[in-house]
């Protein structure tokens, strides 16, 4: 069975459509995922990880449903999963995280 997990793009890196990444948080866990499958994401989006790779775009009600079942089956227990912030305080986030 393949399992796709939803997670918030915090940032991009790269330009280059094949080898544009990303900083996605999972529940707060943050990972690099590839962008090359879904050259519309951008920041702030919630996509559809599988091994590592964006699959898709989702909108944000679709994330907290999945995580929703993800809490209920206990797969999220422990992790605190913050609510969204405004797109704005999500462009200060990443630009505050960035190393001088």
């Amino acid at each position: 069975m393949c399992l796709a997990v939803p997670g918030k793009i915090l940032e991009i890196l790269g330009d280059d459509p094949l080898l544009r990444a990303a900083k996605v948080s999972f529940a707060g866990v943050i990972k690099l995922v590839s962008l090359t499958c879904t050259p519309e994401a951008r920041l702030g989006d919630f996509v559809l990880v599988h091994v590592g790779v964006a699959i898709s775009v989702i909108d944000p009600q679709e994330a907290e449903e999945t995580y929703r079942y993800l809490r209920a089956m206990g797969e999220l227990d422990g992790l605190d999963i913050p609510p969204s912030p405004p797109p704005d305080e999500a462009k200060r986030i990443v630009l505050s995280t960035r190393p001088s």
